[in-house]
């Protein structure tokens, strides 16, 4: 499949690296097609293991109790890893828990990895399940030891197997080669800085020859969306330019998405990077007020973002970037409505506007309809636009966990506004005592409603 590729299993007491340990590890080495090295063995966890996995694994307490530690076989597994392209379903796991259990003993795993799922998806796109389970069943493939270190390597080996007699092997060495290929890096960037980047949520903040950002954006995996810069095919220009400039990264992780965007959002508006145009700050950000009083005219006003306040939100439709942009979408809205564009102030006269000539209006310029009946019809038209009032008595926080890291961060919010994400009891105190400033920025706004709507948002309700 590759030159030199190492199949590997582990189990484990959890699913969280930064406290679950290793219980179990077996590897299968190959190089050029031939196997040359097998290796399995138990690990003393020097934690319990929990019955559900013993259960799930046959792996009990009283197995482990004589075995070696992780710390006495890392050398083996490195000797074993060496010089190879690690491969292991899901191999994100796997990969997760040697590098914790490695920077436990002051060391840093830099390993090339491959994962079988994906491999799966590559060759099989018209299966949707690419599961261990499935493929089991898809390759007719049988096992004693399902959920057993040495039983799970042996499974990928034969779906190997499989798919080499299914595909030929040439396939099979052409989805591996883009699987495992490794970007070339820019210049002025090593190996080292890339290896050392997580596969968890954050921002990513890349430096040209100044001190300020190139590019700044976001992700859930900061290491897969960082390496996607340096592909050989440039999706855009902009790709291409961003990669031949770049000279230093810098990434900040985050607990969750959420967390992600509001930083996201919050550096491309205060350090505005020369690439990111779609997320600078829109200083002529406005929106539609109607009137109280349908004998005012024009029966609505246009509000820019510094004039929007609170306690006005529940009176506002829509969010425009510029007053024409605002201008050409009620103008739209009147057409489909049958709305008056001289009550609108779209058009400047006095008697009949051009529209009801062409029965485009129904007349309330004219004496036709009464003013406060197109002051209703002109509300339910832009119903489906109006921006919500703060649905809570006071700030509110959103919880963020990050399982496998074991960072959890809260974002308080307030009156839409973001007022700070915390970690800790004494920032938390600090953010409870502030005062809010109402500052409406649009994507906060949006951000907040979208998490609003999430079925797994665990929102924390703060008096």
């Amino acid at each position: 499949m590759l030159p030199v590729v190492t199949f590997l299993d582990l189990e484990t007491t959890g699913a969280t690296p930064l406290k679950d340990r290793i219980t179990e590890i077996a590897l299968v080495r190959f190089e050029n097609g031939k196997e040359v090295a097998r290796w399995q063995t138990l690990v003393n966890p020097e934690t319990t293991i929990p019955p559900f996995i013993q259960q799930l694994t046959g792996i009990t307490n009283d197995m482990v109790q004589s075995a070696p530690t992780f710390a006495e076989v890392a050398d083996t597994l490195a000797e074993y890893l060496d010089g190879a392209v690690m491969a292991a379903h899901n191999v994100r796991f796997d990969h997760g828990f040697l590098k914790s259990e490695f920077k436990r003993l002051g060391h840093s795993l830099r390993q090339r990895v491959i994962c079988t799922v994906k491999l799966s998806r590559l060759l099989y796109p018209e299966h949707r399940s690419h599961s261990l389970d499935a493929i089991m069943q898809r390759h007719q493939l049988t096992t004693n030891a399902r959920h057993r270190a040495m039983g799970d390597v042996e499974l990928m080996i034969g779906f190997i197997q499989s798919a080499t007699q299914q595909l030929g092997l040439k396939a099979i060495e052409e989805a591996a080669s883009v699987l495992a290929k490794r970007p070339s890096l820019p210049s002025g960037l090593d190996h080292q800085l890339v290896d050392d980047l997580p596969e968890s949520a954050g921002v990513y903040l890349f430096y040209g020859d100044s001190s300020l950002p190139l590019y700044i954006g976001k992700s859930v995996n900061l290491r897969d969306r960082v390496m996607s810069h340096f592909s050989a095919d440039h999706a855009s220009t902009k790709e291409m330019r961003i990669s031949q400039e770049i000279k230093q990264v810098e990434w900040i992780q985050t607990a969750g998405e959420l967390g992600a965007l509001l930083l996201e959002s919050r550096l491309v508006k205060e350090k505005q990077p020369i690439y990111n145009r779609q997320l600078r700050s829109e200083r002529q950000l406005c929106s539609w007020q109607i009137s109280h009083d349908f004998e005012v005219t024009p029966h609505v006003s246009l509000k820019r973002e510094d004039e929007i306040s609170a306690d006005i939100m529940g009176s506002l439709f829509g969010t425009f970037r510029t007053k024409k942009q605002a201008v050409e979408a009620l103008r739209q809205i009147a057409e489909n409505h049958q709305l008056c564009p001289r009550l609108l102030g779209l058009e400047a006269g006095k008697g009949a506007c051009f529209a009801h000539q062409l029965k485009r209006c129904k007349g309330a310029c004219a004496g036709k309809e009464p003013k406060f009946m197109h002051h209703l019809r002109l509300q339910q038209a832009l119903a489906a636009h109006r921006l919500k009032s703060w649905p809570y008595p006071s700030k509110i926080g959103i919880r963020e966990h990050d399982a496998e890291t074991g960072k959890t961060e809260i974002h308080v919010f307030d009156q839409w506004c973001h007022i700070a994400t915390v970690d800790n009891e004494a920032e938390m105190e600090a953010a409870l005592n502030s005062k809010t400033v109402f500052a409406f920025d649009h994507d906060t706004y949006k951000l907040l409603l979208k998490a609003l709507r999430g079925k797994n948002t665990q929102i924390i309700n703060i008096q």
